[in-house]
Order: C-alpha cells, then sequence, then structure tokens
C-alpha cells in the first residue's frame, strides 16, 4: 500500500510540474526563420500558429505568428484581398509547422476591394459562412464581407469594435439583401422621377 502511495505521489509531482512548450516567432516577411522555444506560463494550454496573407495589386506580402495561448481555436477568414488561417495544437513543440495552407471547398461570398463590395471569392478549408461587417474606427466605418469558419462567427459577441456583424451560411448570403435594397431603393427613384417630370 506505501509503495502504491508512493508511486502516486511521484506521478503528482513530475506531471504537475510539467508546463507546455510551444515554439514562439513573429516572422513579418513570410514563414519563422528563427523560432524560440518557450515555456508557457499557467493557464496556457495550447500552442497556436498564425498566417496572414495580404495581396495589394501585384504583390503579396505574408506574415506568421507563432506563441503559447490560454484557449484556441483552428479557423480562417477570408477578405479576398487577405486571408488568416490559425491553427492550434495542445502538445509539446506542436507548432513547428506553418498552419496548412487551405484548398477551395465550393462556397463563395461577397468581399469588398475599397472600390466595391460586389466582388466575389471562393472561401477555403473550414470556411462555412460569409460575414460581413461594420467596423468603425476614429469616427469612420468601414463594410467588410468575406469568408469565415463558423468558430468565429460564433466569437463574434465577445469583440468589441463592430458597429454590426452578420454571419449567413448560404453562398453569397452576405451581400444578396444589401444589393436587393439597392435595386429596391433605384428602382423606386427611376418611378418617382418619371412620375415628377
Amino acid at each position: 500500500m506505501d509503495l502504491q502511495i508512493s508511486v502516486f505521489l511521484l506521478f503528482v509531482v513530475f506531471t504537475a510540474g510539467h508546463s507546455l512548450r510551444c515554439y514562439e516567432c513573429m516572422g513579418l516577411t513570410g514563414s519563422c526563420a528563427d523560432q524560440t522555444l518557450k515555456t508557457c506560463p499557467s493557464g496556457f494550454s495550447q500552442c497556436m500558429s498564425t498566417t496572414a496573407v495580404k495581396q495589394d495589386g501585384g504583390s503579396t506580402s505574408k506574415g506568421t505568428i507563432k506563441n503559447c495561448a490560454p484557449a484556441c481555436q483552428s479557423v480562417s477568414m477570408n477578405f479576398g484581398i487577405s486571408k488568416t488561417t490559425t491553427s492550434c495544437c495542445s502538445s509539446d513543440l506542436c507548432n513547428a509547422q506553418d498552419p496548412p495552407e487551405p484548398v477551395p471547398n465550393g462556397k463563395k461570398c461577397y468581399y469588398c476591394d475599397g472600390k466595391s463590395c460586389s466582388n466575389t471569392v471562393s472561401c477555403l478549408g473550414t470556411e462555412d459562412h460569409c460575414i460581413k461587417a461594420t467596423v468603425a474606427y476614429g469616427g469612420q466605418s468601414a463594410v467588410v464581407k468575406g469568408c469565415a469558419s463558423k468558430s468565429v462567427c460564433d466569437a463574434t459577441a465577445s469583440v468589441s469594435g463592430f458597429a454590426s456583424f452578420l454571419c449567413c451560411e448560404g453562398n453569397l448570403c452576405n451581400g444578396a439583401q444589401s444589393v436587393s435594397q439597392s435595386f429596391l431603393f433605384l428602382c423606386c427613384s427611376l418611378l418617382s422621377y418619371f412620375l415628377l417630370h
């Protein structure tokens, strides 16, 4: 009996002292060239790796961040001109690789490019929802549209800074209502012009 208690106590001592280790880096010009090992602080139970890609005209820029995370969900967002993919894992040094490049899944959503919000983008990987958000910043507001994983939609309730946020599941569902309202407004304007002149 004493041997069982001793073995149990040794197990508790060794497992309680083990902290998760993750790679940490910030690669602002692509993948991380220099990754360092980091012992995660208490309460950080996952490793994460995030890659962001931005297309500006003919050039593409990529950045990667790896670190410990208190809680993490593997997600993907695609705004046509930029996309972000985060992968999460919970074993030692499991974030050595960049998140895998997601492949098109057949779903399409509208996105905005600064001039128009009627462009379409092919959703990738786990992006199973279309999103439309109005972001308010410094007295200005901007509309963003694109594809996102369901977990992004579920998490928006806790994120501030959005004047409005809509998630929907059908193809091109993030623009049909605003397009039909614009079309209805245009028709009514034209009808009133012809009736009054």
